[in-house]
């Protein structure tokens, strides 16, 4: 499933990638209310091939620290939030508890997912094409099939229009696009060029789930995804604290103007940005704010 925490839900780009790993272990994560309250990234992180043992926040990691990663010594935390800007699913607000863990600190780039594929051959979900079996199993009974040029390899692309919607129908700004893909991330006339570190988008939570298989990881789960986004911050609003967005000086890779047709871009960005181009927060994990949506284990 994939969810997004609490503290930057309304601070979130329309781009899906893959999110930040966690590190598979033998223990796995222990919570309070397990397994319901875990979590993940929309663009990837992934977190070390071994959890510690549960213990107190101010534990240290017994591991050498993992290239790319860093140590979020768990504790317990207030999941969750009861403001204006809260989903209905984030409410109420909850008391969970982690252990210590691995995680990326940024988002899986183009440039490592290229590895991944070049090394396993995978297609990912959005370059396979749909069958009808598959597809009826997400509709209601009785729906007839759709004509059969519809089962083409396809994804979801953000195509803002040019003048003012309503915001309570997102096919506005979504266009259902033949040949879009990781490779292709606007649809067949796009590439890659100069977005090697870009995180990658288009890939589902089966992707996600396969790529942190293959480089000995996991996806967080949401509970640990809210603890590192967070950044010791416990019940801030944002990931960098209390204060407001900053025109002058941009915490995140976020929408700017009237939403879905004026992006001002002040931060710098009409789309995805480079990981890490935005300060960390207090764990030192960058875009935990911003950038991409991500995916979470639960």
């Amino acid at each position: 499933m994939h969810k997004t925490a609490s503290i930057s839900t309304h601070l979130r780009s329309p781009f899906i990638a893959l999110v930040s790993l966690i590190l598979l272990g033998d223990g796995g994560v222990v919570l309070n209310d397990a397994p319901a309250a875990t979590s993940s990234r929309t663009a990837s992180r992934g977190a070390p091939a071994s959890f510690e043992e549960e213990t107190p926040a101010t534990s240290q990691p017994r591991l050498p620290a993992p290239v790319g990663m860093v140590w979020i010594p768990g504790g317990e935390f207030t999941m969750g939030s009861d403001t204006a800007l809260a989903r209905r699913v984030e409410r109420p607000p909850h008391r969970v508890r982690v252990v210590g863990f691995w995680i990326d600190q940024t988002e899986v780039t183009n440039v490592q997912f290229r590895q991944f594929v070049d090394a396993t051959g995978y297609i990912t979900v959005a370059e396979r094409a749909p069958t009808w079996e598959e597809i009826k199993k997400q509709l209601p009974p009785g729906r007839p099939k759709p004509p059969d040029d519809v089962f083409v390899p396809a994804s979801l692309v953000f195509t803002p229009p040019d003048h003012p919607v309503p915001t309570d129908n997102p096919r506005a700004w979504w266009s259902w696009t033949p040949g879009a893909n990781w490779r292709h991330p606007e649809g067949p006339h796009s590439d890659l060029t100069d977005r090697d570190n870009h995180p990658v988008i288009h890939v589902s939570w089966d992707d996600a789930v396969a790529y942190a298989n293959w480089a000995g990881k996991r996806l967080p789960t949401e509970a640990e995804w809210e603890f590192a986004a967070r950044g010791g911050r416990n019940r801030a609003q944002f990931t960098w604290g209390n204060d407001p967005f900053s025109p002058a000086a941009p915490q995140a890779n976020i929408w700017q103007g009237r939403f879905p047709d004026n992006n001002t871009q002040i931060d710098g960005y009409g789309r995805t940005a480079p990981v890490g181009s935005f300060p960390p927060n207090g764990y030192g994990l960058y875009d935990m704010a911003g950038n991409v949506w991500e995916w979470t284990l639960d």
